[in-house]
Protein backbone atom coordinates (compact mmCIF):
# COMPACT_ATOMS: atom_id res chain seq x y z
CA UNK A 1 0.00 0.00 0.00
CA UNK A 2 1.34 3.28 -0.97
CA UNK A 3 1.54 5.66 1.32
CA UNK A 4 2.39 9.72 1.67
CA UNK A 5 2.42 11.99 4.69
CA UNK A 6 3.36 15.61 4.42
CA UNK A 7 4.65 17.72 7.19
CA UNK A 8 6.22 20.83 7.95
CA UNK A 9 3.68 23.55 7.75
CA UNK A 10 2.84 25.70 9.66
CA UNK A 11 2.14 29.59 10.44
CA UNK A 12 4.56 32.29 8.73
CA UNK A 13 5.08 35.67 7.71
CA UNK A 14 5.43 37.02 4.38
CA UNK A 15 8.88 36.70 3.43
CA UNK A 16 9.54 33.82 5.26
CA UNK A 17 10.69 30.19 4.93
CA UNK A 18 9.48 26.88 5.12
CA UNK A 19 10.09 23.53 4.34
CA UNK A 20 8.10 20.52 4.14
CA UNK A 21 8.73 16.99 3.99
CA UNK A 22 6.70 13.82 2.74
CA UNK A 23 7.69 10.35 3.76
CA UNK A 24 6.91 7.53 1.64
CA UNK A 25 6.81 4.27 2.04
CA UNK A 26 5.42 0.91 -0.08
CA UNK A 27 6.28 1.57 -3.21
CA UNK A 28 10.32 1.86 -4.85
CA UNK A 29 10.57 5.37 -4.26
CA UNK A 30 13.67 5.53 -6.21
CA UNK A 31 11.92 4.73 -9.45
CA UNK A 32 9.36 7.08 -9.82
CA UNK A 33 9.03 10.64 -10.39
CA UNK A 34 6.94 12.91 -7.28
CA UNK A 35 5.08 15.99 -7.18
CA UNK A 36 3.63 18.59 -4.94
CA UNK A 37 0.82 20.19 -5.38
CA UNK A 38 -1.56 22.69 -3.27
CA UNK A 39 -5.19 23.88 -2.68
CA UNK A 40 -6.28 27.05 -1.47
CA UNK A 41 -9.49 28.12 0.15
CA UNK A 42 -12.16 27.84 -2.40
CA UNK A 43 -9.76 27.31 -5.26
CA UNK A 44 -8.89 24.03 -7.03
CA UNK A 45 -5.92 21.80 -6.67
CA UNK A 46 -2.55 23.81 -8.13
CA UNK A 47 0.61 21.52 -8.95
CA UNK A 48 3.27 23.45 -7.87
CA UNK A 49 6.75 21.36 -8.70
CA UNK A 50 7.69 17.61 -9.62
CA UNK A 51 10.84 15.73 -9.61
CA UNK A 52 12.05 13.03 -12.00
CA UNK A 53 13.24 9.82 -10.79
CA UNK A 54 16.03 11.27 -11.96
CA UNK A 55 16.04 14.10 -9.96
CA UNK A 56 15.23 16.63 -12.84
CA UNK A 57 12.68 19.44 -11.00
CA UNK A 58 10.31 21.49 -12.86
CA UNK A 59 7.98 24.45 -11.60
CA UNK A 60 5.11 26.05 -11.77
CA UNK A 61 5.63 29.40 -12.58
CA UNK A 62 3.91 30.80 -9.78
CA UNK A 63 6.44 29.18 -7.91
CA UNK A 64 9.66 29.16 -10.10
CA UNK A 65 12.69 30.73 -8.14
CA UNK A 66 10.63 30.80 -4.39
CA UNK A 67 10.67 26.86 -3.86
CA UNK A 68 12.91 24.08 -4.24
CA UNK A 69 11.81 20.74 -5.04
CA UNK A 70 14.31 17.68 -4.08
CA UNK A 71 14.06 14.06 -3.07
CA UNK A 72 16.46 12.07 -0.96
CA UNK A 73 16.26 7.70 -2.28
CA UNK A 74 17.84 7.01 0.67
CA UNK A 75 15.22 8.32 3.24
CA UNK A 76 12.45 7.92 1.05
CA UNK A 77 11.46 11.28 1.45
CA UNK A 78 10.24 13.88 -0.62
CA UNK A 79 11.24 17.65 -0.07
CA UNK A 80 9.76 21.27 -0.78
CA UNK A 81 11.77 24.70 -0.15
CA UNK A 82 9.57 27.36 0.28
CA UNK A 83 10.92 30.97 0.15
CA UNK A 84 9.73 34.09 -0.09
CA UNK A 85 6.51 33.12 0.63
CA UNK A 86 3.61 35.39 -0.30
CA UNK A 87 0.06 35.68 1.33
CA UNK A 88 -0.96 33.73 -2.16
CA UNK A 89 1.10 30.62 -1.07
CA UNK A 90 -1.45 29.85 1.81
CA UNK A 91 -2.86 26.31 1.15
CA UNK A 92 -2.84 22.79 1.84
CA UNK A 93 0.06 21.16 0.07
CA UNK A 94 -0.02 17.22 -0.26
CA UNK A 95 2.74 14.94 -2.19
CA UNK A 96 1.79 13.18 -5.03
CA UNK A 97 3.09 9.57 -6.82
CA UNK A 98 1.13 8.94 -9.69
CA UNK A 99 -2.48 8.81 -8.93
CA UNK A 100 -1.72 8.65 -5.46
CA UNK A 101 -2.43 11.41 -3.13
CA UNK A 102 -1.17 12.20 0.98
CA UNK A 103 -2.25 13.61 3.72
CA UNK A 104 -1.58 17.19 2.86
CA UNK A 105 -0.40 20.09 5.39
CA UNK A 106 -0.88 23.47 6.28
CA UNK A 107 0.57 26.55 4.92
CA UNK A 108 -0.40 29.63 6.41
CA UNK A 109 1.31 33.00 4.84
CA UNK A 110 0.07 36.15 7.51
CA UNK A 111 1.06 38.93 8.97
Amino acid sequence: EVQLQASGGGLVQPGGSLRLSCATSGFTFSAYAMSWARQAPGKGPEWVAGIGASGYPTYAESVKGRFKISRDNAKNTLYLQLDSLKPDDTAVYYCLQENNKGPGTQVTVSS
